[in-house]
């Protein structure tokens, strides 16, 4: 496999650190199947794609409240 399109993995901790939360709810998030991830050893290596996409999948777009006249 070609380095370049190789998937890129990143550990628990630099998920938390890049998420800002704490390890336990990336653990979390794993186990209940909303971030994939892969078993190495006794630890754990989450894709860096999924990261990202899980972090836009959360991200909320608050443009239309103010046409609705919701919040400030």
């Amino acid at each position: 496999m070609d380095q370049q399109s190789a998937p890129r993995f990143m550990t628990v901790s630099e998920v938390a650190d890049i998420m800002r939360v704490s390890k336990m709810t990336v653990y979390r998030l794993i186990h209940s199947g909303q971030m994939p991830a892969i078993r190495v050893g006794k630890s754990f290596r989450v894709p860096q794609a999924a990261v990202a996409q899980l972090i836009e999948s959360g991200l909320v777009d608050h443009s239309d409240d103010r046409i609705a006249g919701i919040g400030g």
